[in-house]
């Protein structure tokens, strides 16, 4: 069964067919960044505009690079949530228009559940049950996962999630958008000078929080005006340190907590080389196994969104014709999900 995948939640327009028998066979992206790196930030207009410019080619794109055309697409996947609301209508309703013509049935897939299941394209997936490690835009959560549509939350942020502190941090130090990355790499060249908090790090559950941290880089940062390049990579060493240090350690009291041994970590903040450097050692020590999509399926992208739909659609044998009207769910948690 062919699984055209379409993802248009933020600044990303991705597409992706993917095949229930032979696996991925195209995936292709276009990121905003450089659109909205003007600005310092996502403007949602801007976002929706593109994702229509872009979603047309791309489809063609991936269908050529697979050698396929429409006709041999048996079902189509769409971002239903969250997101940006105009962002989601864009590729919601080219979703849903398309399998209309072509009669062939749609699966609305959860965002964060894409995220969540990415480390299974890969050659050797994670078996069920794991933990998972979601840090992804504004989320930071562990959850047990048992299969497709059981998922256990077991912690959550309670404000500002790891990649929103580090976009944070990265504009008190001064650097562009997307903040993450660029903090990560102005690390590489940073020292052990200054020391921050692990925020929740000894709290006795498995939630997160990091708007103390981020405030207390604001701190540091004003104490030593005008900043220089040294004291800015100090810094943000430091901050990675923290932010991964709470991770890693989080991850290993939810494996203790549930008695699993099996770990996948997903979403932007999964890309980051120091969280995994930290989670392979913790791992490994621990006997236990933790898994990665690759490092173009850790941001946004259609892979996940195609591959999470035909996972779907395969669990429930459900081809029934759909009415075909459509809705997006800005805010959707991922709790209300259910088994196929």
């Amino acid at each position: 069964m062919l699984v055209l995948g379409v993802e248009s939640s933020c600044d990303e327009t991705g597409l992706a067919l993917y095949d229930t028998e032979l696996g991925l066979l195209s995936h292709a992206l276009h990121s905003q960044v450089d659109m909205h790196a003007e600005y310092g930030g996502v403007v949602p207009e801007l976002a929706s505009r593109d994702h229509i410019r872009w979603v047309l080619p791309l489809t063609e794109h991936v269908l050529k690079q697979a050698g396929k055309t429409l006709q041999d697409i048996a079902a189509i996947a769409y971002t239903q949530g969250p997101g940006l609301s105009g962002a989601l209508l864009v590729g919601t309703s080219f979703a849903e228009s398309l399998a209309f013509s072509l009669q062939i049935p749609t699966i609305n897939v959860h965002h964060l559940e894409g995220h969540l299941l990415a480390p299974l394209l890969e050659d050797n997936p994670p078996a069920f049950p794991f933990v998972a490690l979601l840090v992804s835009g504004g989320h930071s959560q562990l959850m047990r996962v048992d299969g497709i549509g059981q998922y256990e939350l077991l912690g959550d942020t309670l404000d500002d999630a790891a990649g929103e502190a580090f976009d944070k941090t990265a504009k008190l130090l001064g650097l562009g958008y997307p903040g993450g990355p660029a903090l990560a790499k102005l690390a590489t060249n940073g020292k052990p000078h200054f020391k921050l908090p692990r925020p929740l790090l000894h709290s006795g559950d498995l939630n997160f929080s990091f708007s103390g941290l981020k405030t207390s880089v604001l701190t540091l940062t004003n104490q030593h005006q005008p900043l220089d390049e040294i004291t800015r990579a100090d810094i943000a060493w430091e901050f990675q340190e923290a932010v991964t240090e709470v991770l890693s350690n989080k991850c290993m009291a939810a494996l203790r907590e549930t008695g699993l041994d099996n770990l996948i970590v997903s979403g932007g903040v999964g890309a980051n080389s120091r969280l995994r450097e930290k989670l392979n050692a913790a791992t490994n020590c621990k006997l236990c196994k933790v898994s990665y999509p690759r490092l173009e399926f850790c941001t946004d992208n259609g892979a996940m969104i195609a591959f999470a739909g035909a996972m779907r659609l395969k669990a429930s044998h459900d081809k029934r014709k759909k009415d075909y009207s459509f809705s997006v769910k800005p805010r959707w948690d991922l709790a209300e999900l259910q088994q196929p």
